[in-house]
Formats: structure tokens, sequence, C-alpha cells
């Protein structure tokens, strides 16, 4: 049974998720692409709107993307794997679900790894986020569904650039890009109107690539961690710190503090890394009790563990707020650092305060650190 990776496409509203998703689609590229757009209300119009060619698959849902059970969207995706194993209809090899622009991402990214039926058929690829190049800064700082929206992303889409033909609206495009690497520096930032703009782009973003089926955790972690002066940082026993990151930007790159991300708002974004082998049960005992008392708060968390049941064998862990997708062991480390980074994008919950909490329940457990 193939798995398809699906790419969660988010916004504000009048960001250009269906400009984007239309130009897309017009791409003989992305052919072997469906898409599912979901809208609040009975009548929609996005679906409407996206030209495609009539072998392409855009289905409509207006059922609310945040419920698991009886929501439009699990219905629509079950029936649209159903339809491609019957040769029903093209074989499509990725899925786009493009939801609302007043969505919560977070409940959305639920939905996509939650369900056991889903689960079983799809995988969440990627999270792009469109930002509105005149609009952008004043919507991240009126609106948490904005900054949510940019805080869990991949890939960071500028639209509208076109329209920036003046010195000061150069300026403010400039500080909205600073804005955006601060909030979410493990994401690459892409300008739609740039010349080398490429649409792969969008989609290199996944543990798994069904072409391939490698893998390259360095990209879907989101982190260019990368190792401190070992005589100004040096490891003791449990002790776990933030690496400097890399803010990437699509065609130039610039360092970044290797402080904890903040901006004045409540969401941070950091990763935590641990030299030794991780128990297991300590590990996954830690997160539960993380999610059950913190999870709300809990935006993205992504990370590979080196365990002590399994050397040479490093497991993918992948969770949102209260749910973890389901845990996955490579056959071999990707890279050869062997340890273990957790990416985290919180809200409200600090660097120092995780870096304590994992530290002391893993020197508690038995047969953790010493």
């Amino acid at each position: 049974m193939d798995i398809i990776p699906v790419t969660l496409l988010t916004g504000f509203l009048g960001s250009g998720k269906s400009t984007l998703l239309t130009q897309l689609l017009q791409d003989p590229k992305f052919c072997d692409t469906a898409v599912v757009v979901n809208e609040f209300g009975e009548v929609g119009l996005d679906g409407i709107l996206i030209e495609h060619n009539g072998d392409q698959i855009v289905e409509m849902t207006s059922g609310c993307l945040c419920c698991t059970i009886r929501g439009d969207i699990r219905e629509t995706l079950l029936a649209l794997y159903g339809q491609r194993e019957r040769n029903e209809i093209p074989r499509f090899k990725r899925l786009v679900v493009e939801s609302t622009g007043l969505a919560d991402p977070a409940p959305v990214i639920h939905t996509l790894i939650s369900d056991p039926l889903l689960d079983r058929r799809y995988m969440l690829g990627g999270v792009i986020t469109t930002i509105d190049a005149i609009n952008g800064a004043a919507t991240l700082g009126s609106h948490i569904e904005c900054e949510k929206q940019a805080a869990v992303a991949d890939r960071l889409v500028i639209t509208k650039t076109d329209l920036i033909n003046d010195p000061v609206l150069k300026t403010e495009l400039e500080m909205l890009e600073c804005k955006l690497l601060e909030l979410n520096p493990g994401a690459v930032i892409l300008c739609r109107h740039e010349p080398t703009f490429d649409f792969h782009r969008l989609f290199d973003t996944s543990l798994y690539n069904p072409e391939t089926k490698t893998t390259n955790v360095r990209m879907w972690l989101g982190s260019e961690a990368e190792k401190l002066d070992h005589d100004d940082h040096h490891h003791h026993g449990h002790e776990s710190h933030d690496h400097s990151h890399e803010y990437r930007h699509e065609g130039s790159r610039e360092e970044g503090s290797h402080n904890v991300t903040r901006h004045g708002t409540n969401i941070r974004s950091f990763t935590l890394t641990f030299e030794e082998p991780l128990e297991l049960e300590a590990l996954a005992t830690a997160l539960e009790v993380l999610t059950m008392t913190h999870g709300a708060n809990l935006l993205r968390l992504k990370g590979i563990v080196n365990t002590t049941e399994r050397p040479g064998m490093p497991l993918i862990i992948h969770g949102v707020q209260h749910l973890f997708h389901t845990p996955v062991w490579l056959d071999e480390w990707p890279d050869e650092s062997q340890q273990t980074r957790l990416v985290f994008i919180t809200n409200g919950i600090e660097r120092k305060t995780l870096e304590t909490y994992f530290g002391s329940w893993i020197a508690s457990y038995k047969g953790g650190f010493r």
C-alpha cells in the first residue's frame, strides 16, 4: 500500500494561497498532484477558482478540518485513496490540502497525523505558509492564527512582491523577512516573484521521499544546527543545549544567534541536543507528561533520537500539541553526528524550561545518564 505525502498549504486570508496553487497546477511537472480545498461555510469559492487540467483532482470540503472523526476532510481523503487504488481516478503521487485562512494550523495537522486510517495511507510531508508582502507584517502582529501558521511552516512563501516598487515598501519587506526568520529560523523563505523561484522547493520538506526512498533528516528537521566551540560548550552528563541556527533564505544565508528565538511574542523556536543515547521508555514517558501538561502550547516537535535500545537505528518522532505521529525507525543514521536532536516550536514555553525538564527526567531514570 502506497503512502501518499500530504502537504498542508496554509496562510491568512488574502495571502495568495489559491493563486499559488493555481500556478502550481498549471505546471506539467505537477500533473500527479491532487488537491483538497477546505473552507468554512456551506458554499466555497476557492475550489471553483483554482484552475487545473481535466486529469487533475481538485476536491472541495466545507467540513471543519479540525474534526478527526466526522469531518468531511477525513472522508474526502479516504474516498480519494480508495478511488485511486481502484484506478477510478489518476494515481496521484502527492496531495495538497489548502486550509481556510482562519484556521489554526495545529489542529489541522492533528487531522492529518492522528487518524489511524489516514495514517496508513497518508503522511504529513510538510507545511507551506503564504505571507502577503504588503499586509503580512500587520497581519502577523494582529492575528495569532497568522503567527502560528508562519511558526509551524517548513516553507514560507512571500507573495505579492511584484507590487513592491518604492524604497519604503522595500524596507518594510526586508523587515518582514527578518521577522519571519526570527519567528521560524528553521524554515526556508521563498519569494514567489523572484526569477529563481522553483515550485519543487515547496515539496522538498519530507523525511520520506517517495521518488527516491531516501531520507534527509537535516532538511526535515528544519534546523541547520551546528557544533558550538567545544571549549566553550562542553557537555557533561545529561546536559543539552540549542545550537547555532543558520537562518535560511532562498538565495542567501546569514548567521543567527544561538539563543532561543525571541521577538516580542510568546512563540519560541529552538533545538535541544543530547550527546548520549536516551532510554526509550524515559523519553516516551517524559514526552507523554509534557503533552498532558503543556500540549496546547507545543505547536510542533520534530526529532531524531539515538536510543540505548537500538544502537545505530535512529528513531524519528513528530508531534503537534497532544498528538504524536507513529514513530519510525530508520535502518541507519543519515548523518555522522548520531546526536539526539529535538526541534521545538512552542507558545510561551522557554528553552531553559524544557532543557531542565528533560535533563532532570532522564537523569532520574534508571539506565539514563549518570
